[in-house]
């Protein structure tokens, strides 16, 4: 009789960790879960960032200019080209319909490393209008040089960039804005060596890598809106 009661006992005893083991496990996953809808929805505070907008590109697909407006947005930056021959197909209709819902424009090049200046740069003048009512255009910088089809020096690279740099400007008129990633920053320190504005990139945190102040802020990567079926980029302005 008494051994039957331990056994009892024991049992009891293992139902209860399994079921307290079973709430834990519940309770972690909609902790995980609420942390990642809050994730996908957060972006900063507009009363410390009141100018607020979003990076759009092709990847981002059909986008509501109209709603992203009415969600506080007052400007979008819009993917124009890549490298020497990569091209963003809805970057006109883009342009005209975010015009036609009252934002504010800037236009994006994302820069090859491998690629020579000329090249990248008659790319960008083909795509981007010269308009003065533009944003400063912006130079995304990311990847590196360890697979091109031949060796680039890093200080290859500066020079290459620092001539692409000079050649937008002159079509633009504007200075341009650098948007270097992390990785990039720390391989080619573009902050220290090139005196322009810059724009980085935290998820929720705001990013110090590169040494000095920034202007913009891609604050989250993944924010979802009802503005396009797919997250964008939101980015904030320096107050």
């Amino acid at each position: 009789m008494a051994r039957r009661k331990r056994k009892l006992r024991t049992r009891r005893k293992s139902d209860w960790r399994r079921k307290l083991i079973i709430v834990l496990v519940l309770v972690a996953l909609g902790g995980a879960l609420w942390l990642w809808h809050y994730a996908r929805h957060w972006r900063p505070d507009e009363t410390r960032y009141p100018e607020q907008g979003a990076l759009i590109g092709d990847q981002d697909g059909a986008v509501r200019f109209d709603v992203l407006k009415g969600l506080g947005a007052q400007f979008v930056y819009l993917e124009a080209s890549q490298g020497a021959n990569g091209k963003e197909t809805r970057f006109s209709e883009n342009l005209a319909a975010a015009r036609a819902a009252g934002l504010q424009v800037g236009a994006v090049h994302v820069f090859d490393a491998c690629q020579k200046a000329g090249g990248q740069s008659a790319n960008f003048v083909t795509e981007v209008p010269r308009d003065p009512k533009l944003l400063p255009p912006a130079v995304i910088l990311s990847g590196n040089t360890d697979y091109c089809p031949e060796r680039v020096s890093e200080a290859a690279v500066q020079s290459e960039l620092m001539t692409f740099v000079n050649q937008i400007e002159a079509h633009s008129g504007k200075p341009v804005i650098l948007a270097p990633t992390r990785a990039f920053e720390a391989r080619y320190h573009v902050a220290a060596r090139l005196d322009r504005n810059l724009w980085l990139s935290r998820d929720f945190f705001p990013p110090t890598y590169a040494g000095r102040p920034w202007v913009l802020w891609t604050a989250n990567g993944d924010y979802q809106t009802p503005a396009a079926d797919h997250p964008l980029r939101w980015v904030v302005v320096q107050p």
